[in-house]
């Protein structure tokens, strides 16, 4: 059976193709048959359907970029990916795959989502961040839009904070994005954006500042920077008991260490050392799952640090 230049160049279809995906459009402009198209993509093909007018040049378990590729394909030109995909494009690490890829197409653009494509249209077309040569929304548009999706805090504030933590955003920026956008599923992030002050920037600090609320202990300095007699920098603790003189520094491996993070930690705790001040530290992971016992060591610290002098530092802004 004659095959057409496709069946003689068997690299044609796949040049042509977007990480293997390809429009039947296309297929059929390079000289493949519908019959043939329709049979590949039948239940015994080496083809796959993944979405209307959509086909995979294999039949194995679509990868991510190659669903990336199939929903931009879907919706045509113009299409920014945003949502989750767009925010583990950029590196976030605090947002789980969902299996469906979120798009913003302009607002003129009749088109539905449909089956892991989830197409929103917009006045706003962001100028798109490439990543991996797929069009991505900038940051702080896909981390907001992620969030307007979610219903609990929790991962709002994971998410939220990592971005503002890692230096991808401001507070600033997300709070333009949020003011400029559809107040539909504002009410999360909006919620987070309030807890998000600049002395507050992580979740594991929001969550820390939760626990204090429950201690019953005089007030805690959030992220004030402390300085001896001479006016030199010996840290900044996420959180200080200045009448007693306690610091409690919550440690996060993923944002406080790093290749040179141990060495930083140990130099830090060797000027809290040299100062005469008292640290608690507590993993992250122990304020969510050990509320109790980090409640207890904080107030055993706060006692074991009023009977001795305080220490002759200050702090500041």
């Amino acid at each position: 059976m004659h095959r057409g230049i496709w069946g003689e160049d068997p690299e044609l279809l796949l040049t042509n193709s977007t990480h293997g995906a390809i429009r039947v459009a296309r297929l059929k402009e390079l000289g493949v048959p519908s019959f043939t198209i329709y049979r590949r993509c039948g239940p015994d093909g080496s083809w796959q359907r993944l979405l209307p007018g959509v086909v995979s040049l294999h039949n194995g378990p679509p990868s991510q970029d190659q669903l990336v590729a199939a929903s931009l394909l879907y919706t045509g030109p113009d299409a920014v990916v945003t949502g989750a995909t767009a925010c583990r494009a950029h590196g976030l690490r605090n947002i789980a795959a969902s299996g469906q890829v979120q798009l913003l197409t302009p607002h003129g653009r009749k088109m539905r989502s449909t089956e892991f494509v989830v197409v929103e249209r917009t006045h706003r077309l962001p100028k798109p961040v490439y990543r991996s040569g797929f069009p991505m929304a900038p940051v702080s548009r896909a981390v907001l839009d992620t969030a307007r999706h979610m219903t609990e805090l929790r991962p709002a504030r994971a998410l939220m904070s990592e971005c503002v933590q890692r230096g991808m955003v401001t507070l600033e920026e997300l709070s333009v994005e949020l003011a400029r956008g559809s107040n539909r599923g504002s009410a999360v992030p909006r919620r987070v954006l309030g807890e998000l002050t600049p002395g507050s920037e992580s979740i594991a600090e929001i969550d820390a500042e939760h626990l204090w609320r429950r201690s019953g202990l005089p007030v805690a300095l959030w992220n004030k920077k402390l300085i001896d007699q001479e006016g030199r920098l010996i840290a900044k603790p996420d959180a200080w008991f200045d009448e007693v003189g306690l610091a409690w520094e919550i440690d996060s491996r993923a944002f406080h260490l790093g290749p040179e993070g141990y060495a930083k930690t140990l130099a830090r705790n060797a000027r809290y050392a040299a100062a005469g001040i008292l640290v608690l530290q507590t993993l992250p992971s122990r304020l969510r799952e050990e509320p109790e016992r980090v409640l207890a060591e904080l107030r055993a610290a706060y006692r074991a640090a009023a009977a001795r002098p305080r220490p002759t530092v200050a702090a500041i802004d």
